[in-house]
């Protein structure tokens, strides 16, 4: 006897069935949005004021100005480039608290404007993206000191009075032969003092902003440093950048992308990868499963036999026993009057059974619906159990 086999293939899934497959990723996606949305507020809020004289926040520095002003220093905040270069003088200190936010036409138009002031400019923790426009000849190694707190080792005035600072953060490398080189973190600067080259002015670069905080200011010698540094003129212009600065326009100008914190760069770039590998552990054959007659017709003996022999290899007697009685209860239920619905039914199957063959139906439920075979000799008796029942039934 030959039977037609059917093989399983593929159809178009519907979007009711992508939605059901992929709902899972995008909640998790959608999490881990509201997640760093959620972080992002946060931060923000806790970082709200982050070196401005008028916020008393940890990060702010309130305390310093406050100290400033009790010597007879004002201070002004301004947050646009052309505040900050009309207010520049020789008596004034230009601090700049993002040197990075700034664009490079920003940059340019500020050392133009700092190296014929005559005053003091200071640039509070400059990394690559600025240093080398805004002070030539300076540049900032990429390996940030691992201590915070650092001796002077220096000639300048201002840092052997206030000693051992919390200065460790960027360190320099100079090229000025006149320059001050403080507070070194395995022999490169962390404090740079550069005269200028005219006008009697100077500009000093701060490798860390700790010195300014609120939480800090009052540890090692970081309050006898920053008054030092910023109250050497009679007016402080304390430049707070900002992104909506008309002047950030023309050639210089960012992009989008350059704007972005690099830790929400890699952040994004995270969630893709973990988006892909989750896509791989759950990828699947696109579509539900359906019949297709093959032109090759296999004998039913011959599917018997290999799916037998695939039970015996994975030693699965309770598959095996489970599929012989299924089977035997199935074709025995139209013997007997059962409907084939509730061929698996003992409280039905076996009474009707147990009244074709004149028997009791205690002695049937072992049989048809039993515990587990022990070993392959028990399989085998099953199935021979199993077959002269059915024969029984025909018979009788």
């Amino acid at each position: 006897m030959t039977e037609a086999a059917t093989a399983p293939t593929s159809s178009s899934p519907t979007a009711r069935q992508w939605w059901t497959r992929t709902r899972g990723v995008v909640l998790a996606l959608v999490l881990l949005l509201v997640a760093a949305v959620a972080i992002a507020a946060v931060r923000s809020e806790a970082r709200h004021g982050r070196l401005d004289p008028r916020s008393a926040d940890p990060s702010g520095s309130r305390a310093v100005a406050r100290l400033l002003a009790d010597q007879g220093v004002s201070t002004r905040v301004v947050t646009t480039l052309g505040e900050a270069r009309s207010a520049a003088g020789p008596d004034t200190t230009l601090l700049v608290a993002a040197p990075d936010l700034l664009t490079e036409r920003q940059q340019t138009l500020l050392r133009t404007t700092t190296e014929r002031s005559g005053g003091r400019t200071v640039l509070v923790s400059p990394g690559p993206p600025s240093i080398g426009t805004l002070l030539p000849g300076v540049t900032a190694d990429p390996a940030v000191s691992l201590d915070s707190t650092l001796s002077p080792r220096c000639e300048l005035p201002a840092a052997l009075r206030a000693g051992p600072a919390d200065t460790g953060g960027l360190r320099y490398t100079t090229t000025d032969p006149d320059a001050d080189t403080c507070y070194p973190s395995d022999g490169l600067p962390t404090l740079l003092r550069v005269p200028a080259r005219s006008a009697g002015g100077d500009t000093v670069v701060l490798g860390a902003p700790d010195i300014l905080a609120n939480e800090r200011l009052d540890e090692q010698g970081n309050a006898s440093l920053a008054l030092q540094l910023l109250g050497s003129r009679a007016h402080l212009v304390w430049y707070l950048p900002s992104l909506s600065d008309d002047s950030a326009g023309g050639t210089g100008d960012r992009s989008f992308f350059d704007l972005i914190p690099p830790g929400w760069l890699w952040g994004t770039l995270q969630l893709f990868i973990a988006a892909v590998l989750a896509a791989l552990w759950r990828a699947r054959r696109m579509g539900p499963l359906v019949p297709e007659r093959l032109p090759v017709a296999i004998r039913a003996s011959e599917t018997t036999e290999g799916r037998a022999r695939l039970y015996h290899k994975a030693s699965a007697r309770d598959r095996a026993a489970a599929a012989l009685r299924s089977a035997t209860r199935t074709r025995l239920a139209p013997l007997i009057g059962v409907p084939p619905a509730r061929a698996h039914e003992p409280e039905t199957l076996l009474p009707a059974l147990a009244a074709r063959l004149d028997g009791d139906p205690g002695t049937l439920l072992p049989l048809l619906f039993g515990p587990p075979p022990r070993d392959d000799a028990a399989l085998v008796s099953l199935a021979d159990q199993l077959d002269a029942l059915e024969r029984e039934v025909r018979i009788s």
